[in-house]
């Protein structure tokens, strides 16, 4: 299943309804020319004062399948099986302090930023895309010697999609359930804290 667009109150851009975040993945690989598109889309992600503080470390199971391994390790148990195939996974990470040695309280909203700009020009691009927070930052710190100033903040596997059907009962039930958030006025106040946009 490679459409599963979005139940929208009202219309929104296609590139934003259509996105998802699917679990089906083959293990067709991911171009070089591909990764380096979605890397250059998150570069040009707005930031505050222009700091650009995200930072992402690229693994190319075709390129250099150690590094991929040793990435992979770091994702939870349930992450790795569901992306047994997934050709690249992308860590995304953040510079939170600038280069006066002050504290950048904005980076991981930044990094946040250029995080969805990656995965957009993924979709764009007919790849998918699922952002992952389950794996062990700690361990992928000591793993790639991540200096202390930079956090690290979720993972992104990047590959084409694959069959559904080959996932696990449960699995392919969430792939192929409806997309739903929660209601716009739980999320969005208008005018005070609390008083649903309507």
């Amino acid at each position: 299943m490679t459409a599963k667009k979005a139940p929208t109150e009202v219309d929104i851009h296609e590139l934003i309804a259509g996105r998802w975040s699917p679990r089906a993945y083959s293990d067709q690989p991911v171009t070089r020319e591909q990764l380096h598109q979605v890397l250059e889309a998150a570069r040009w992600a707005p930031s505050s004062s222009n700091l650009q503080p995200w930072r992402f470390v690229t693994f190319d199971r075709n390129r250099d399948e150690a590094a991929f391994k040793q990435a992979f390790d770091t994702l939870v148990p349930f992450n790795q099986g569901w992306n047994a195939n997934v050709p690249v996974l992308i860590c995304v990470a953040a510079q939170t302090v600038t280069a006066k040695g002050d504290v950048n309280r904005s980076a991981l909203y930044d990094a946040g930023a250029a995080a969805m700009a990656l995965v957009l020009q993924a979709h764009a691009l007919g790849l998918a895309a699922h952002q992952m927070g389950g794996f062990d930052g700690a361990a992928f710190r000591e793993k790639f010697a991540v200096p202390e100033d930079v956090q690290v903040i979720a993972m992104i596997s990047i590959g084409h999609y694959g069959d559904a059907s080959t996932l696990d009962d449960k699995l392919r039930e969430r792939e192929a359930a409806p997309r739903s958030r929660v209601p716009l006025g739980e999320i969005a106040f208008d005018g005070a804290w609390g008083r649903a946009f309507s």
